[in-house]
């Protein structure tokens, strides 16, 4: 199962907010998910209080294999900078990883 963490919509017409989810790829954007892990409200002016994610499950989910959508990321950017960089770091070695491979 390829599980993605990406954001299902919520709230009435012209006025959503978000849910932060895991979910498996194939379900639909607003169908259900296995773990709620924040929430964003995009009509708040102030950036503290519209963002609230539960960084230690996200690491979680990322340690086991879910991708991050580029959405999701650049909340995610704002307000734990740390996961991105754990993550960008995690890239590189792999991608070092694979050029060691290729000069042997």
């Amino acid at each position: 199962m390829a599980l993605t963490i990406r954001m299902r919509q919520q709230g009435a017409n012209n006025r959503q907010t978000f849910r932060v989810v895991v979910t498996d790829i194939r379900n639909p954007r607003d169908g259900k998910y296995l773990e709620m892990l924040g929430w964003y409200n995009p009509f708040v002016a102030d950036n503290e209080k519209n963002l609230s994610i539960d960084v230690a499950r996200l690491q979680y989910w990322i340690d086991n294999g879910a991708i991050v959508s580029d959405r999701v990321k650049s909340l995610v950017k704002r307000y734990a900078p740390e996961v991105v960089q754990k993550m960008s770091a995690k890239k590189v070695a792999k991608i070092a990883k694979k050029r060691e491979k290729r000069k042997k």
